[in-house]
């Protein structure tokens, strides 16, 4: 198992706001609950915490703040926190979440897009295509790289919606799904043919034909859902 990001290992923090180190501690410790670094229901122990990133407690406790918000931490009464389990009904929940927030950030989307709002899917599209889901050829491994061009991608297709804050919900819904997602990969890898999808979804999208895009864009994460579940079965630790 990978171990949380190290204090040497973060960029030079002497100076930097509370705030600061509080965004650093989030970028780290949400990078390590999508990879499955940290496992699905793992305590976050304050003063280990406090010993890897060789911060205080005020900017972790926000952190983990703002990651209980987010949906992937989850905080214990009086015990700390630790991270959210991965079981069938939230998954359940996610999916139909986001089939029915995205799928309407999407359908308003393509109603209100321009030429750069076309170029932008497409230079989104092509950038996450070049990149491998998985580091390792035999087996998976989360290619961080491909995570962040992979919500780039479908940021870039949601991006003309005129709500912002639909935006917002689109994007903390993709994180927690990012986990699922990594999750399923460990037994789905290579049955799942991500980037014919992808690529279907952002022809779609781009020839505004919208609802087309959104049946494509709802099958998708039906189909992760599948994959997820499988997984789920196969790892009952992680619930």
């Amino acid at each position: 198992m990978v171990e949380i990001q190290d204090a040497a290992s973060l960029p030079s923090m002497a100076g930097d706001s509370a705030k600061t180190l509080a965004t650093h501690a989030v970028n780290a410790l949400r990078k390590h609950i999508l990879d499955g670094a940290l496992a699905p229901g793992s305590r976050l122990r304050m003063e280990e915490l406090r010993t890897r990133f060789g911060m205080g407690a005020s900017p972790l406790r926000e952190a983990l703040s703002q990651l209980a918000a987010e949906g992937l931490v989850h905080r214990l009464d009086q015990r700390g926190f630790r991270v959210a389990t991965a079981d069938a009904s939230e998954l359940q929940d996610l999916i139909e979440s986001r089939c029915l927030i995205e799928g309407a950030a999407l359908r308003a989307s393509i109603a209100a897009g321009d030429e750069a709002w076309e170029e932008g899917v497409l230079i989104a599209h092509r950038r996450l295509s070049r990149v491998p889901r998985s580091l390792a050829s035999t087996h998976f491994i989360p290619n961080p790289e491909w995570d962040a061009l992979h919500l780039a991608f479908h940021n870039a297709l949601i991006g003309a919606c005129p709500a912002a804050t639909v935006r917002e919900i689109c994007e903390t819904m993709h994180h927690r799904a990012t986990r699922f997602r990594n999750l399923s990969n460990t037994v789905a890898w290579r049955q799942r043919e991500a980037e014919h999808e992808h690529e279907a979804l952002m022809t779609s999208a781009t020839e505004r034909r919208a609802d087309e895009a959104v049946d494509r864009l709802v099958a998708h994460y039906r189909k992760t859902g599948v994959f997820v579940s499988e997984a789920l079965s196969a790892n009952p630790g992680t619930r």
